[in-house]
């Protein structure tokens, strides 16, 4: 295998004009021969299928959920990056450009991200359109907040709820081309296996979740925005349904897996109640804005917070980084957190908590100017805690959260198995080791309405495809292989469900490849999840049967794919001997804490592909180059 990442020559900012005015076309009237396949329904997912639809192509859009309204990008909340400078605050899209190299410390691809960030000013304007109701500014402009990582205010919203309100946008643009017949819609459908005829990607197996019948689709590429696979922890800020298994099948068909190491800490998480709690809730960055993170002076002091002087209290993140604050980026502030809590000057009854106080927000905004802003995230805060935000601080905590790593792809988007593109969190491509704040529906939403819909056309003006059909031998091949694990799994009839394996693999992954790392532990936890891998597959209990809705068998299929994902995660973190962004080996830090690139040594995406079962992956590198953001230790200070 071989990385050709396709990146066009020439100054940057032509660089994505140049290269789509060198890609090959399909004829309006020729579009409506070809069948694609959008698996994912979120904002890349829903945004491909809907341009894709209107460009006047056949799409076939799966999701596993009953609406694509319920795609985990609702759930996103804080806001969206765009480049339009409208406070007049100094920035553009070359400092966007900047921001996500430097805040990505130095590990994503230059012509990627300027592209992203020149794409931003696009985006606004076509949710403008669809009528998505980003908060104004009284005089009617839209208004703009900070995220971590710039110093200038860049970040759109609506409220704490912006990722609902952009996906709903994304749905209409979606249903407008069901109803026109252009695209179909494949609900309660889950992809288990990618087809590949002559070395291309033709079909994908699904399994209907509602009657368990498994069907083939061809189409003449696929397009996989599924997501990320954070659930792989167990314990995160994903929605429950959040899986590897599409991107992880096709890593298994030969699609690279590109450093899935690279996981993000998000330091503003509603801190873990009990042992038996299924998943975590975020609250939104934008809450940085205005609350201030503080910790006791004094170990486990317990006292109230009104009865802690201003003088007992250290604020941190003001303290060492005058410059940024309490808006650095994610990773700096997650370690920092950590690093208090370790020190036993954490809040709450298991100390593993910081707070977040609003008090002088409220001095100075009043208390109807902050719930103009963040009202719903307080009530939501109020509802799972018990706790009133407008009178006591909030307590957060750091929590796994969003995945850099992904399938590799090329400047087109598309994997190392032609004709199978990765959008969104699916792929890796833009945020390096480290994603900014309110990146993840600018990435998203760039890949499916602006840069997909161009290179998928080029992929299929520049190949000669043959027509499959699901009756191939190459289809039956792949039914029967996931038909036989189906039964595999539930011929097991072991002891231990499905969830207590998933909350021990989540656990040890946190323990030993979560915020902090080093080789004892990570070589440590590689064995551990060999060994609990092996019982899974002896002593797991899956209830019910194959032919019938089965949420068991579902959760099943996905820890299997976890496992596999665990142990490479742990290759990966192993394999590279440095600190940079979400990958912090502790062996690898500043004197003051910070994390300490390699660039002579791992200035590199590292891709795996696979060689089989029980076999060592193999890894390929695709060296960065660095012509405009030279590579620097990060400072926020």
């Amino acid at each position: 295998m071989e990385l050709h990442s396709k990146t066009p020559s020439g100054p940057i900012e032509q660089r994505w004009d140049r290269a789509r005015f060198e890609m090959k076309l399909v004829n309006p009237a020729n579009k409506r021969k070809y069948n694609i396949i959008v698996v994912g329904s979120g904002l890349a997912g829903g945004s491909a299928a809907a341009t894709l639809g209107e460009l006047g192509y056949n799409v076939q859009c799966f999701c596993f959920q009953d609406s694509p309204r319920r795609a985990h990008s609702i759930a996103a909340q804080g806001g969206i990056n765009a480049a339009k400078n409208y406070q007049n605050d100094g920035d553009s899209i070359y400092r966007l450009f900047y921001d996500t190299v430097k805040g990505g410390d130095f590990r994503s691809r230059e012509s990627n991200v300027y592209r992203l960030a020149q794409i931003s000013v696009n985006i606004i304007d076509q949710c403008v359109a669809q009528g998505v109701p980003f908060a104004r500014e009284y005089g009617g402009t839209l208004a703009n907040r900070s995220f971590g990582g710039a110093q200038v205010s860049r970040t759109f919203y609506a409220r704490g709820q912006t990722g609902q309100q952009l996906l709903l946008g994304a749905y209409q643009a979606l249903e407008r081309q069901v109803t026109a017949g252009t695209v179909k819609m494949f609900p309660r459908c889950e992809m288990l296996s990618l087809v590949v005829v002559e070395g291309k990607a033709r079909g994908i197996i699904t399994r209907d979740l509602i009657t368990g019948k498994i069907e083939s689709y061809a189409a003449d590429a696929i397009v996989l925005g599924t997501g990320g696979y954070g659930n792989v922890y167990y314990l995160s800020t994903n929605a429950r349904g959040s899986n590897c298994t599409a991107i992880w099948r096709a890593y298994k068909h030969g699609a690279a897996f590109a450093n899935p190491c690279f996981t993000q800490i998000h330091p503003t998480c509603i801190p873990v109640s009990g042992d038996y709690q299924s998943k975590l809730t975020l609250m939104s960055e934008s809450l940085r804005n205005d609350g201030r993170i503080w910790v006791p002076l004094k170990t486990r002091d317990q006292r109230p917070t009104d009865q802690i002087p201003e003088s007992e209290r250290d604020y941190y993140l003001e303290r060492r980084y005058p410059s940024f604050g309490n808006l650095v980026p994610r990773d700096v502030a997650s370690r920092n957190a950590k690093a208090v809590c370790d020190e036993g000057r954490g809040v709450g009854e298991t100390g593993l908590g910081v707070y977040l106080d609003f008090t002088d927000a409220m001095k100075r905004l009043g208390v109807e100017g902050i719930r103009e802003r963040y009202g719903n995230l307080f009530d939501m805060y109020e509802r799972i805690t018990g706790e009133d935000p407008y009178k006591v601080p909030m307590r957060i905590y750091p929590a796994i959260h969003y995945t850099m790593g992904g399938l590799w792809v090329d400047y087109q988007l598309m994997s190392t198995i032609p004709g199978l593109f990765a959008i969104g969190e699916a792929n890796f491509s833009d945020h390096g080791a480290n994603r900014l704040g309110a990146s993840a529906l600018m990435q998203g939403l760039a890949d499916g309405y602006f840069i997909l819909p161009y290179t998928v056309g080029s992929y299929l003006a520049s190949n000669k495809l043959e027509k499959v059909q699901p009756d191939y031998a190459e289809f039956k091949r792949e039914e029967a292989e996931v038909a036989a694990m189906i039964t595999r799994l539930l011929s097991i009839k072991g002891k231990r469900t499905v969830t207590s394996f998933h909350r021990e693999l989540g656990k040890l992954l946190w323990d030993y490849c979560g915020m902090s790392r080093n080789m004892q532990g990570l070589e440590s936890a590689a064995g551990k999840i060999r060994e609990l891998r092996e019982e899974y597959w002896r002593n797991v209990d899956v209830l019910g049967g194959a032919e019938e809705f089965n949420q068991a068998l579902e959760h099943a299929g996905r820890v299997a794919d976890f496992f596999e994902l665990a142990e490479l995660m742990c290759r990966d973190a192993i394999h590279r001997e440095e600190s940079c962004g979400g990958h912090f080996r502790e062996e690898y830090q500043t004197p003051d804490g910070e994390a300490l690139r390699d660039d002579e040594h791992y200035s590199y995406v590292a891709a795996w592909e696979f060689q089989g079962l029980g076999q060592a992956p193999a890894l390929y590198k695709e060296p960065l180059e660095f012509e405009y953001v030279h590579p620097s230790q990060r400072s926020y200070k």
